[in-house]
């Protein structure tokens, strides 16, 4: 099977993760697509697969000499709950100057190449089959091919990583890698070590109903008192106002009506005291708003999801220094860049397993225009490659 036809088959599974559920996976699809990995691993001769009752699968290329690190591979299998992953009728395109100019969400740098993309219902699922694709197809090529020497390599593919718990049950100490990288970023260069840190906050707002008519110095509304915390937040530090190493608060979903509303936002920010900062800021709100209406309207509860792995990875920089000379060996510019978003590298970092991040070529991530390059995927494959080849 090519690379493209391993990706396509993959994006036929469902496998949109939901924070709702209470379960790992948090949805059967995710469970249905890791025994189709875990077979297929097996299949094209990798050793020690397993895949556990959580979705968890781990494999072994075993080694063809001594004297190497043992290296990682690490991908998710669910797509994110901002767009459709259900039913993706993906479709490979060749990018020429007519097409794109009647598609302007692609990058024009693409001109001439083969996309993959959908028919703009659904996401494609790149984020992060791709990344799974190109790190199976990687595994094949080096069994196919004996001869090349290399060190004991591990992969292994989680659940759940768009809802931030992607990492809640991987076993560092069973995978056993020295260090290991997330083919999880997007376009081609892309290497990542410095990442948001990351918090998710629920707010609750408690309201009394009663008839308009006789509402007055009566009713409380819920969904008034909401709107009023929420414009009380720096109107500019969203993420649609924000770039670079700017943090944001994010409102991501808000539900009411006069008796109760929710407000759900996530916090980020790249520095520590900054990010700190932010979730006292949305604290002093909540007494704020208490104090003019009650003790108890509102409720807030908040939850630390990651941290910038930075600090993990710097003591080991020469992990960064090997992806940089293999994406140089295979022509690609490498791209050091902060994520302005996370993966499950940062948890795994501060676990033990020091887990950058390596582009997996796609572009427009948890959107209907999400597209993939195939030239940005077959490089990504051959970035795996030449880091197992290289490392010593």
């Amino acid at each position: 099977m090519t690379l493209v036809e391993r990706f396509l088959k993959y994006v036929s599974f469902c496998t949109t993760s939901d924070e709702n559920t209470g379960m790992t996976p948090s949805t059967p699809g995710q469970m249905e697509f890791a025994r189709y990995l875990a077979e297929e691993l097996s299949t094209i001769g990798l050793s020690e697969v397993s895949l556990d009752s959580n979705g968890y699968i781990m494999a072994t290329l075993p080694a063809t000499e001594d004297g190497h690190p043992v290296i990682g591979f690490i991908a998710h299998m669910d797509t994110s709950p901002d767009a459709s992953g259900k039913h993706i009728k993906a479709s490979i395109v060749n990018a020429d100057e007519a097409w794109l100019e009647a598609n302007e969400f692609v990058d024009k740098r693409y001109i001439g190449q083969e996309l993959i993309v959908t028919d703009h219902t659904t996401l494609l699922g790149a984020d992060d089959k791709a990344g799974i694709a190109e790190i199976v197809t990687a595994m094949e090529y080096l069994i196919q091919h004996p001869e090349i020497k290399h060190g004991k390599v591990r992969i292994g593919f989680t659940p759940d990583e768009e809802i931030g718990c992607g990492a809640d049950h991987f076993d560092v100490k069973a995978f056993g890698a020295d260090f290991a990288y997330t083919m999880d970023g997007g376009a081609i260069g892309e290497l990542e070590y410095e990442n948001f840190n990351a918090a998710a906050c629920k707010i609750r707002v408690h309201g009394y109903n009663v008839h308009p008519g006789s509402a007055y110095h009566k009713m409380i509304n819920s969904m008034r008192i909401a709107y009023q915390l929420a414009v009380m937040l720096p109107r500019w530090e969203t993420p649609e106002h924000t770039q670079g190493y700017e943090g944001f608060y994010h409102l991501i979903g808000m539900n009411g009506t006069v008796e109760e509303t929710t407000l759900s936002y996530i916090i980020r920010d790249h520095d520590k005291a900054r990010f700190e900062s932010r979730k006292r800021e949305l604290e002093h709100l909540v007494r704020k708003v208490n104090r003019e209406y009650g003790e108890g309207t509102v409720e807030i509860e908040m939850r630390d999801q990651y941290y910038n792995m930075r600090e993990k990875i710097e003591p080991v920089i020469h992990i960064i220094d090997l992806a940089k000379s293999a994406m140089k060996s295979v022509g690609v510019t490498p791209i050091i860049k902060p994520i302005r978003g996370g993966t499950d590298g940062a948890r795994l970092s501060f676990e033990g397993l020091p887990c950058p991040n390596i582009f997996a070529g796609g572009e427009n991530f948890h959107s209907r225009y999400e597209y993939l390059p195939i030239p940005s995927m077959q490089k990504a494959m051959e970035v795996i490659l030449e880091i197992i080849k290289m490392a010593k």
